[in-house]
């Protein structure tokens, strides 16, 4: 069973491992000592959706608890951003902070227009 839930849920978790976050995957799995969320698009033809980038330190998120987590998302394309067959996109933003450290995950999608690029972020069964 599955649960969408909003991203700053994480805010006050304690993560204590991290996996797929590297650029260019589809899927990422956040683990607490009890809980797992995941983040992630469920691709369609005519559309693709990944992590474009990662800036920061993965583990300065483990293992002190989260003190932000926040989306933000832009259809505005930087100037040096190009990107074949887009008739559509968004960027959005996954901005996480410990005492360690921050973190901003970066996901692009780009479709014909007529499908969703967005991410999913979900709390799933361990």
């Amino acid at each position: 069973m599955s649960l969408s839930k909003d991203f700053s849920y994480l805010k006050g978790k304690t993560l204590t491992e991290i996996e797929g976050a590297k650029e260019g995957s589809d899927n990422i799995r956040f683990y607490t000592k009890d809980q797992v969320f995941v983040m992630y698009h469920s691709q369609d033809c005519c559309e693709n959706v990944s992590v474009e980038d990662i800036i920061g330190d993965i583990d300065d998120l483990l293992n002190t608890p989260i003190l932000l987590a926040e989306e933000v998302t832009s259809d505005k394309n930087p100037d040096d951003i190009k990107k074949d067959c887009q008739s559509s996109f968004t960027w959005t933003f996954y901005k996480l902070s410990t005492i360690k450290g921050s973190v901003t995950i970066r996901w692009y999608g780009e479709s014909n227009g007529y499908y969703s690029e967005s991410v999913t972020f979900e709390e799933r069964n361990s």
